[in-house]
């Protein structure tokens, strides 16, 4: 039988792996792309990637209040945790960062927060990590909002630095694939 993670490598290698000239969103070039969303997206890859990164949150040491992310890239990924963590009777709130504030009504930069318990130790989650960026201006307004980032967690940790730049940042990453892992 084969492993929830074994099965979720063989989806992202046949959706999300492609190779070729890409320019990537730290602006860097790379001769490789995982388009995550391809895997979050799909019915049984965005259910094993929920799977997989609620169990991390499970064994984590200290207790994780809600599971959240940068749109648009975490979208899928949190509310596959937030389903998976109420099927397994722990029940997580999901919420959402906004690239900008809200331009109208509260002009919030997070989505759900009235779901998320006042100074509540979050998980982070991400679909690819490449430099971090991304990860640290979300840890930025989620600890604003009076939040504690207890977990960081990302589908594939394209080894390119996220995670030397998350671990300064008192952060550490994990990562349910490097790319060593993932193509090895």
């Amino acid at each position: 039988m084969t492993s929830e993670r074994q099965r979720l490598k063989e989806i992202l290698l046949k959706k999300s792996y492609r190779q070729g000239s890409f320019k990537l969103t730290s602006g860097r070039e790379s001769d490789f792309y995982v388009d995550g969303k391809q895997t979050t997206l799909d019915a049984e890859g965005g259910y094993l990637c929920g799977r997989l990164i609620f169990k991390a949150i499970r064994d984590c040491p200290e207790p994780i209040g809600a599971v959240g992310g940068m749109t648009l890239g975490a979208d899928p990924l949190v509310t596959a945790v937030s389903l998976v963590s109420f099927l397994e009777g722990q029940p997580l709130p999901a919420f959402i960062v906004r690239k900008e504030s809200k331009k109208h009504g509260t002009e919030a930069y997070i989505e759900g927060q009235g779901n998320i318990p006042a100074g509540a130790r979050v998980a982070l989650v991400e679909d690819v990590v490449t430099t971090g960026g991304t990860l640290l201006k979300v840890i930025e307004r989620v600890e604003r909002q009076g939040y504690r980032v207890g977990m960081v967690i990302a589908v594939v940790d394209r080894q390119e630095g996220g995670a030397e730049a998350l671990a300064a940042a008192g952060c550490p990453l994990t990562a349910i694939f490097t790319r060593a892992e993932l193509l090895g």
